[in-house]
């Protein structure tokens, strides 16, 4: 389960980082003018809308990602096993400390500490 958590963080910690740096990388909507006017846009690899509609997509698929990684953390952090049932099925109830201390001194004759002390 530790090896899934670190997994887990690795992943988390990785989308975030592409997740800065693709909204760092997008333009503005202000920015759609300035290409109309013949900024170099339309020269560019994914052409003139192309990389706009690339990094909006992989932003998306990033941030979806970074929530699954966010939710399964925080579900593997709130799972706790469940007790064992033992061989029979039902739950082994462990004897009260007190109740298992006062009867056993007391079969073999010992004093139990703070009781009176009882003549023989």
């Amino acid at each position: 389960m530790a090896i899934f958590k670190t997994l887990l963080v690795v992943v988390q910690v990785l989308s975030a980082l592409g997740v800065i740096g693709l909204v760092l990388l997008q333009h503005g909507k202000g920015a759609d003018v300035g290409a109309a006017f013949g900024s170099g846009a339309s020269g560019s690899l994914f052409g003139a809308s192309g990389s706009a509609n690339f990094l909006s997509r992989t932003t998306a698929v990033l941030a979806a990602l970074f929530f699954a990684c966010t939710l399964g953390l925080t579900l593997l952090g709130n799972y706790k096993p469940q007790a064992s049932l033992g061989v029979m099925g039902a739950a082994q109830q462990p004897a009260p400390a007190s109740a298992a201390a006062a009867s056993a001194p007391a079969a073999n004759g010992a004093s139990v500490p703070g009781a009176p002390a009882v003549p023989k």
